[in-house]
């Protein structure tokens, strides 16, 4: 069962940023001027894309930043929380040779 809540977190904002991108890409490709940074953003914050491309048209509000801030928040916990648990691991080292 946590591979499997691991895998949906994993894959879940990734998976749905693409179909989003499939179903209306008009909308994507109005929020991003290239396609470099959706793909960048596909990689390394897709929480933080999702929500940018969801919110994108018809500006900002205090309300949206604060859910684009806590998707970026999200993002660099996941990212961050592997090194972590790394150093848990009995017999793992903790640096590369």
């Amino acid at each position: 069962m946590c591979c499997f809540i691991l895998a949906v977190g994993f894959f879940g904002p990734r998976l749905g940023f693409l179909v989003y991108w499939l179903l209306a890409p008009v909308r994507v490709n109005t929020a991003f001027d290239t396609v470099i940074w959706p793909l960048l953003g596909l990689i390394f914050v897709p929480w933080a894309t999702l929500a940018y491309v969801l919110f994108f048209p018809g500006g900002f509000t205090v309300l949206e930043y604060a859910i684009i801030i806590a998707a970026l928040v999200l993002d660099l916990a996941t990212l961050g929380g592997g090194g972590l648990r790394r150093k848990q691991v009995p017999g793992y080292p903790n640096s590369a040779p």
